[in-house]
């Protein structure tokens, strides 16, 4: 008895209070890995398994997550994801275009603040797909993971430069769907066909989802934030708000029990944003000025998104468990009868 009280004194249960910590699987270690690239990034450079895991593992992480969540997407549900992952794009692509387009009718090329019309339409269009599927593992299902199949084909330039009438230059990343695709149907096969796979898979998301956000972090630098200044915060604050609208519109589309916090995690912005200004130049060289701007921009919109998200996410979260627990709690259920003999 004594010996095993010893034991469980030395158990300091790090991983249940980090996913009892809302977005804590994603932020603490976003937190380490931002810190520890800005102020020793040596450390992610030394080489060999380090090199492999913390700095270079990003797309290998995730490759292996997607097999995790795969598993998990039970065959009677696969229409789900693919309904989400369209309306979550489509919404996502709509809103940049309108705001963008909106700012460039009224302010002209230059946009306001520093903040050119195509920067707001790269940044708005544009979410961060890694940090998506590591917030559905705490706030969302299977579906919302799966969805990221087409959540993806905003990547890159694909979207802005169709926004922009220079659909000529842009090529559709079927190659990309199929490299996303691939993993989640080996794990969505083998899940429904083996349980013990699933039932694995299922332990060890929290941990697949920890190492693969210091990836993620491993190569964002917090002194980016100073080349943009105000105005890239700006924008990585205009990208944030937009999870808010996300939030409502997406639940709106989505059947009740599909419902969740998941729609505010698509108000991100990747930092692969930051190579469309290069693109959109190639496209319209009159946009070349405000290239070099622009990507310091995109980069900062996505360090804050990078931060800001996860704590909105969580919030709406709680949201949803509060009005949940009002409606389908006993007290709710009383409620609504009580009501009902009043009238």
């Amino acid at each position: 008895m004594e010996e095993n009280k010893v034991k469980e004194q030395k158990d300091f249960d790090i991983l249940n209070k980090m996913k009892n910590l809302p977005g804590g699987l994603v932020i603490i270690p976003l937190v380490i890995a931002v810190v520890l690239a800005t102020f020793v990034p040596q450390v992610f450079q030394i080489g060999g398994y380090v090199t492999a895991l913390f700095y270079e593992g990003n797309a290998c992480m995730m490759g292996f997550f997607l097999i995790v969540c795969g598993s998990m997407i039970n065959i009677k549900q696969v229409g789900m994801p693919l309904y989400k992952g369209v309306i979550m794009t489509g919404t996502k692509f709509l809103l940049g275009v309108v705001i963008g387009l909106l700012v460039g009718k009224l302010c002209g090329p230059e946009g306001f603040l520093g903040i050119a019309p195509f920067v707001l339409i790269a940044t708005i269009t544009n979410s961060n797909g890694s940090l998506y599927i590591s917030l559905s593992s705490q706030f969302g299902n299977a579906t919302d993971t799966g969805a990221i199949s087409i959540l993806s084909l905003n990547d890159g330039p694909f979207f802005t430069l169709i926004a922009l009438g220079a659909t000529g230059l842009a090529n559709i990343p079927v190659k990309s769907l199929i490299a996303v695709l691939v993993p989640l149907l080996i794990g969505f096969i083998w899940g429904n066909l083996d349980k013990g796979f699933r039932d694995a898979c299922k332990t060890a998301q929290p941990i697949v989802t920890f190492f693969m956000t210091i990836s993620i972090g491993a190569k964002t630098d917090v002194k980016t934030i100073l080349t943009a200044g105000a105005s890239g915060i700006v924008l990585g604050l205009i990208s944030a708000a937009t999870a808010v609208i996300f939030f409502f519109v997406i639940n709106l589309l989505l059947p009740k029990k599909e419902r969740n916090a998941m729609g505010a995690a698509i108000g991100t912005t990747a930092l692969n944003s930051a190579m469309t200004p290069a693109a959109v130049a190639e496209a319209d060289p009159s946009m070349a000025q405000y290239t070099s701007m622009a990507t310091a921009q995109c980069a900062t919109a996505s360090i804050i998104t990078l931060f800001l998200c996860p704590f909105i996410t969580a919030a709406f979260d709680k949201y949803m468990q509060k009005k949940q627990k009002g409606i389908y709690s006993p007290e709710g259920w009383a409620h609504d009868k009580t009501l009902a003999a009043q009238k």
